[in-house]
């Protein structure tokens, strides 16, 4: 059996290794500003699979990760109502790189520096596998939805528009 291209280990793929989590790989010619359609079309999948990985804040500027379909936005309003805050809005890039240890565009909800909440549009978890950055740009990780609760303890929210 061919054995598929080795990622080098990013801190995303060593946490979900030590968890035991299976994954796949999946690496990508990056475009700069591409996104998710652009990962999506490389890979083949519906843009609805691949998992944008968010860094955003609240009034008091702590920061949260926000998972969401690629093909969707987040609602910062309904977003912040339902988690309790009187505001969210998404991090400048400095901000969310000196938060998660990665670099915009390689931004993955596991292994981050810092520790940080992590919300959940509902509907990706009636997915049965999802795409998410590996920790580089151009590396999304495939794994099944239900782990982002139990390794993350991710709570599920509605903010999609």
């Amino acid at each position: 059996m061919a054995k598929k291209e080795h990622i080098s280990e990013t801190p995303a793929t060593q946490f979900l290794r030590q968890q035991g989590t299976p994954f796949s790989e999946h690496p990508y010619p990056y475009e700069e500003h591409g996104g998710t359609a652009v990962s999506a079309r490389e890979l083949g999948v519906p843009e609805h699979t691949v998992i944008k990985t968010l860094v955003m804040q609240d009034e008091h500027a702590k920061p949260l990760i926000v998972l969401m379909h690629g093909d969707k936005t987040v609602s910062t309003k309904n977003l912040a109502r339902q988690i309790g805050c009187k505001s969210v809005e998404p991090c400048k890039p400095e901000v969310a790189q000196r938060h998660s240890g990665y670099m915009i565009g390689g931004t993955s909800p596991f292994a981050t520096r810092k520790a940080m909440p992590v919300y959940v549009e509902e509907s990706v978890m009636q997915l049965e596998r999802i795409y998410l950055n590996g920790g580089r740009r151009g590396f999304l990780i495939a794994i099944d939805p239900q782990c982002l609760m139990s390794l993350l303890q991710a709570k599920t929210v509605s903010c999609g528009l």
